[in-house]
């Protein structure tokens, strides 16, 4: 079987089992169930392979395959508690042979067996064996959000034990085949399954969630002029996939940074780390307000990512005015529209050498008030800005609004204009959303690199062109998107008009001749 068939043969089976639970409880909820099982059975699998393969490797026969010991077995438990202190040093956690997923989905399938006690002391387990160690923060209440006591999923405790009894089961007879290290199937179904996750959730959705094509643009972009990466940064991470589609860009990211507001998705997103073979020591996730209690002052990155919560509402109380952030523009972001100061948030984390790519609504480009007297001094004081990218509409699930992504750099190559690219045409109708197709990204990118002007689709707009327009961004002043009307022929309309009415006129005599044969009075009569 082909990696293709393999992951759409994947996808296919965790779908199914996630409608086990679709219908009993909302979309949200059953997404932190089965993307919370999945990573359980992820982590005991790697869990096995790890202590097979690094250090019960070369042992004698019955001490060589540690799902089979016993900890009840007085010559198993040396062999156990090796495997364990060094796990948490190479891979960050520890399972015993009784917490394995296969073990608990095994005695779950036996008639009256109750599981779920076992099932949230494991969970708990593996959060609290990391406590004191260097993965510490990287497991700490990773599974808060399983609640194995709602009856959501359930209305009594053995109602519950049924339900998640019987996707456990389905889940272990998944193969994730983790032996193949060349494949990330498992990785790439998990975001299959987010994705799914996010275009039944609604507004919600944008607060884990940037569609793939989205995520691969901006991920390009950034790894463009620099594909070896010391770190790349997102302050707005949601479940971690663009950062993640940053990593599969580059050559190599030696740290990957993120902050997220909401705790569930902040789990999530560490869960998406882990579940993507990023070793704990190699992401940095904090789970904070950014713009209130930003969580990596001090560091510069080499690339910075993100797709912020669309006009969302913060304090802009006026001491952020002494705030490094935000206080050589002399303005703050409005209360309602904190859009701009996410910009001026992540331009200040950015290397000298550095590019950022960031998805913002449309309004960001034309409003006036603070937010023009920011803009102006993005392009005149700092001449930061690189590039402006239309997005199509209803691309993103939760809102339908038009988008756009700005890039800014802060040694610019290209530091006399700004490119100009209208893509809003570049999509697909799928269903209720649009969608970017790879043929769609590849023209993007094609005319972000090739930064020349192209009839009806790009522009490279000098400064002075952008300071005449009061820096005032609205693309359709730089990018001519007019379509001139085909010429009418009014005669053809006017002879196509005079036959409609010729016919329209035999047709009323033939009606009223059938009334007349009827002995009704005719509609026509007077």
């Amino acid at each position: 079987m082909s990696q293709s068939q393999q992951l759409q043969q994947l996808k296919k089976q965790l779908w199914n089992i996630a409608n086990d639970l679709r219908g009993k409880i909302g979309a949200d909820e059953f997404r932190d169930y089965i993307l919370g099982f999945i990573f359980y059975k992820y982590l005991s699998e790697k869990f096995v392979r790890y202590a097979n393969d690094k250090i019960l490797a070369g042992e004698d026969e019955g001490f060589d395959n540690f799902a089979e010991f016993d900890v009840e077995n007085p010559e198993h438990v040396p062999y156990i508690e090796e495997v364990q202190k060094n796990a948490i040093e190479e891979i960050g956690y520890a399972l015993a042979p009784n917490q394995l997923f296969h073990q608990l989905a095994k005695r779950g399938k036996q008639k009256d067996n109750f599981i779920l006690d076992d099932l949230a002391a494991t969970l708990k387990a593996i959060e609290q064996g990391t406590l004191g160690e260097e993965s510490e923060e990287d497991f700490a209440n990773l599974f808060d959000d399983i609640d194995l006591n709602s009856t959501k999923i359930g209305n009594s405790p053995d109602d519950r034990n049924e339900m998640i009894a019987k996707v456990l089961s389905h889940l272990d007879a998944i193969d994730f085949d983790l032996s193949n290290t060349e494949s990330d199937v498992l990785g790439d179904a998990y975001e299959y399954l987010i994705g799914e996750f996010a275009s039944g959730a609604g507004k919600k959705a944008g607060e884990f969630y940037t569609p793939q094509m989205v995520s691969t643009l901006l991920a390009k972009i950034v790894t463009q002029d620099n594909a070896t990466l010391g770190s790349v940064y997102d302050p707005t991470c949601g479940s971690g996939s663009l950062l993640l589609r940053v990593k599969r860009e580059a050559d190599d990211v030696d740290m990957i940074y993120g902050q997220e507001m909401n705790r569930t998705t902040y789990n999530l997103a560490r869960m998406n780390m882990i579940l993507h073979n990023v070793h704990f020591a190699k992401f940095d996730i904090k789970q904070e307000d950014t713009l209130k209690r930003p969580q990596h002052l001090g560091k510069r990155f080499n690339a910075i990512v993100a797709n912020p919560p669309f006009s969302a509402n913060w304090s802009a109380d006026p001491l952020l005015l002494q705030d490094e952030r935000f206080s050589d523009y002399g303005k703050l972001a409005p209360k309602t529209k904190a859009d701009m100061a996410f910009v001026q948030h992540m331009l200040h984390h950015l290397e000298d050498n550095g590019t950022m790519a960031v998805v913002l609504p449309h309004g960001v480009l034309f409003r006036g008030s603070s937010e023009g007297v920011i803009r102006q001094y993005l392009i005149e004081k700092l001449n930061v800005l690189d590039a402006v990218i239309g997005l199509p509409a209803n691309i993103f699930y939760g809102t339908s609004i038009p988008t756009s992504v700005l890039v800014f750099k802060k040694n610019r190559k290209h530091n006399k204009d700004v490119l100009f690219i209208d893509a809003s045409k570049c999509f697909e109708k799928q269903g209720n959303q649009n969608a970017l197709l790879p043929e769609h990204l590849e023209a993007i990118l094609a005319a972000y690199k090739a930064r020349q002007d192209s009839d009806k689709f790009a522009h490279v707009a000098p400064l002075d062109e952008i300071s005449d327009n009061d820096y005032n961004l609205n693309i359709p002043r730089y990018v001519d998107v007019f379509e001139a009307e085909e010429d009418v022929n009014l005669e053809a309309i006017a002879e196509a008009l005079q036959t409609l009415k010729e016919d329209n006129l035999k047709t009323d005599a033939l009606i009223e001749g059938f009334c007349t044969e009827l002995g009704i009075t005719s509609p026509f009569s007077k």
